[in-house]
């Protein structure tokens, strides 16, 4: 008896591939856009002596950036196993 798997069953994966790219990028601007803010309202509260609006933006700037960091790394984990999958 002879079973191999269907490996033309995967049609999609250039859809996948699009919608994880256009998610990534959504992701991105989205970090970056916050980055901008948590940076400013940082900078103002710490000029304003306000230390708890300070550690506030901090760890908004921490997030960010761990959400741009984690996004990056899920599109590059996506794309080595897309590419894993075709050589099977």
């Amino acid at each position: 008896m002879n079973v191999f798997p269907d490996f033309e069953g995967l049609s999609g994966i250039t859809d996948l591939r699009e919608v994880v790219g256009a998610l990534l990028t959504f992701v991105l601007v989205i970090a970056v856009l916050m980055l901008i803010v948590s940076a400013i309202i940082w900078g103002v509260a710490s000029s304003h002596g306000n230390p708890a609006s300070a550690a506030k933006g901090r760890t908004g700037v921490l997030v960010c950036l761990g959400a741009a960091i984690l996004a990056g790394g899920a599109m590059t984990w996506m794309n080595w196993l897309i590419d894993l999958g075709e050589q099977l």
